[in-house]
């Protein structure tokens, strides 16, 4: 259940969202302060809940013949670096609620600090891998 409010929180949040698509398979992700999350949820999920710590949470989507997309399980693994070129490896943790499949991951920031995303997801039996890059920038509320 607490996984299913986390889910809901990350979707339904103002966010920073984005997808690349690579045939068969898309990645879809999402960037937001983890004050957006409620202390509850937080607190179900492990997640720190603090000024100056992000969420990243990022899906593998493939697409069916009847052109549906539906997550999958895999592998994700990235790092984030601010614009000083400083260097911080992601460590993302699958979250599975029924049919969805995620991975999310915290990081540190400043305040108006730009962060650059370099993530490579692998879907499971997926022998290539799925390399997003993509830049935000979060404000402490």
């Amino acid at each position: 259940m607490a996984s299913v409010a986390l889910l809901a929180a990350l979707f339904s949040l103002p966010a920073h969202a984005g997808s690349e698509d690579f045939g068969d398979y898309q990645v879809h992700w999402s960037v937001l302060p983890s004050t957006f999350l409620t202390p509850e949820t937080a607190k179900a999920n492990n997640l720190q809940r603090s000024k100056g710590i992000g969420i990243v949470n990022i899906s593998i989507m493939q697409e069916n013949e009847d052109g549906i997309l539906k997550p999958v399980a895999g592998q994700v693994e990235g790092r984030v670096s601010n614009d000083i070129q400083q260097v911080k490896f992601l460590a993302f943790r699958r979250i599975r609620e029924g049919d969805s499949i995620y991975f999310i991951a915290q990081y540190q920031y400043s305040s108006g600090e730009l962060m650059t995303f370099n993530i490579t997801s692998r879907p499971t039996g997926h022998s290539q891998d799925l390399p997003v890059r993509f830049a935000h920038t979060l404000f402490s509320d």
